[in-house]
């Protein structure tokens, strides 16, 4: 076989050390067999006539077979789009029709939520299956089979074009321009990752959360360019990611702050069982982390953790490690991608120290597939781009985060952040979740409303409600405290650790209230 793909050009790594496992099921996949299987799947797109700059869609479990399949689209020059496997026929359909997907592959396992999703699908999609057949749509593995292992005749380089997660509104799907030229070059995200978190050979990354969200993906692919070994968890359990760690020797790891929180919260005798001294860096994002959570995993891991702030657009990035963040608590870091910039709601520039709008600027450039006008709305006169975060930047450049814009709460005229609410409420020992929003009030016009997943071992009662409130009112000014607290049993939370807290607030808005 001709030199591999990956590991990147002027990578020593020998073609049967493995590229990726997963954990539960053991199964690996060495270099060379995802060399073999990706150049398989390029030949099968172009079999379907998916040619360069084209779409496919992708809806899989985190199985070995994701990974093959957004590595052959990305060598044939193609937008691969990774669809979460929670979200129901309608949004499926949406997705794989909005991105204008000529061929969609799914898993066995989700025959029954996708037969629902094909009623809806555009005419002449070529339609997959991995697993078990299931007429009529055609088995991967045996179409795969029958393709070459070698390179298709005119490779280029591909990417992700994966949705934002819809936490308020609609999904989005975020495109970037493809680079052009042969594939495999090294990409603007291969070099901050690797250079940032130390990815490459002798890395044994542990990917906890599904791989249809971007963190995980990119990561995860990153780390094998790199040369790395990368270990894939079917599904996250608290105890099992620390075996895990101890089992494999982990060195490199990715977390969102919901699963700091699991970990936490285990039996400090559970805890105490595992040895996590092989990690070397475990970085997280995606979600805000409450100082407490994080003082304390600093405290049970060493000053190890890393945290960064950026979206699926990656219009900018922000990045702190352990001893930046000691300093500066409750901060996201300093830009190190594009320029960053606080501006009021016209999109001007702030001073140093006030609260506004997150814009990037100088990052890479990136549009909203088919909806110019919410592109139009995330710039501002200088073409500078937000993501409709709020936060403030201190005189050292340090970013500091409030909250969703569209999360905000206004009460009497005065503004309150439910993502400080929700960092209190996080740390009583009864409550495993929690979701702070605004509901309508008829003299202030919102009132703050929490919605809790108590722990397992606790009931939801009046006495619980109360003494949740009066806990606000100990560390809160009494007008950011909710009024009043509701029990879920589970809270509508992403596996990457996004709070679909739309879905919540809905409840208790009129129809037209939108997000």
């Amino acid at each position: 076989m001709a030199r591999l793909l990956y590991p990147l050009s002027g990578i020593e790594q020998k073609p049967d050390s493995i590229a990726f496992r997963l954990c539960e099921s053991g199964e690996t996949v060495t270099f060379s067999q995802m060399e073999l299987r990706a150049n398989q799947a390029a030949h099968v797109f172009r079999s379907c006539g998916v040619r360069e700059g084209e779409h496919v869609a992708i809806l899989l479990k985190n199985r070995r077979e994701f990974l093959e399949i957004c590595f052959g689209a990305e060598r044939a020059g193609l937008y691969y789009t990774t669809i979460s496997t929670r979200l129901t026929a309608a949004e499926i359909a949406y997705i794989v029709n909005d991105c204008g997907a000529k061929v969609l592959i799914v898993d066995a396992d989700l025959m029954e939520l996708v037969q629902q999703v094909r009623k809806s699908l555009a005419a002449g999609i070529h339609l997959f299956v991995v697993g078990a057949a299931q007429s009529p749509w055609r088995d991967w593995h045996q179409v795969a089979g029958t393709m070459a292992g070698t390179p298709i005749g005119d490779e280029a380089q591909g990417l992700d074009m994966l949705y934002s997660s819809g936490t308020t509104g609609r999904p989005k799907g975020v495109k970037w321009p493809l680079p052009g030229g042969q594939a495999g070059p090294r990409t603007f995200l291969v070099d901050l990752l690797g250079g940032l978190y130390g990815y490459g050979t002798g890395c044994r990354y542990l990917s906890p959360a599904p791989l249809y969200h971007a963190a995980p993906l990119r990561h995860s692919m990153t780390a094998i360019k790199l040369g790395g070994e990368v270990f894939i968890m079917e599904n996250f359990d608290a105890e099992t990611s620390l075996a895990l760690v101890q089992e494999h020797q982990i060195t490199h790891s990715q977390w969102v702050p919901t699963m700091f929180v699991r970990m936490l919260k285990l039996d400090p005798k559970v805890r105490q069982r595992y040895d996590m001294h092989s990690m070397r860096m475990a970085v997280h994002a995606a979600a805000p982390c409450p100082v407490d959570i994080k003082l304390r995993m600093i405290d049970w891991w060493g000053p190890i953790i890393f945290e960064y702030y950026a979206g699926t657009e990656n219009n900018g990035f922000c990045s702190i490690t352990s001893a930046q963040w000691l300093t500066h608590q409750g901060s996201v870091g300093r830009s190190a991608l594009g320029h960053l910039h606080i501006c009021d709601d016209d999109g001007g520039e702030l001073p140093i120290g006030q609260t506004g709008l997150v814009y990037f600027s100088d990052g890479p450039e990136f549009i909203y597939h088919n909806d110019p006008e919410k592109t139009a709305q995330t710039r501002n006169a200088l073409g500078w781009t937000t993501l409709g975060d709020i936060g403030r930047v201190d005189k050292e450049g340090y970013l500091y985060l409030v909250d969703r814009k569209a999360f905000m709460i206004i009460s009497g005229g005065v503004n309150i952040y439910p993502q400080e609410v929700e960092a209190v409420l996080i740390g009583h020992p009864s409550v495993a979740d929690v979701a702070v929003f605004g509901i309508p009030n008829p003299d202030f016009g919102e009132e703050v409303k929490a919605v809790v997943q108590p722990m397992e071992h606790v009931q939801a009662s009046a006495a619980l409600e109360a003494e949740l409130i009066a806990y606000c009112r100990t560390l809160l000014a009494d007008f950011k405290c909710p009024r009043s607290v509701d029990f879920k049993a589970q809270l509508p939370r992403h596996p990457t650790g996004k709070l679909y807290k739309k879905i919540l607030r809905d409840e208790y808005w009129p129809i037209q209230h939108g997000a």
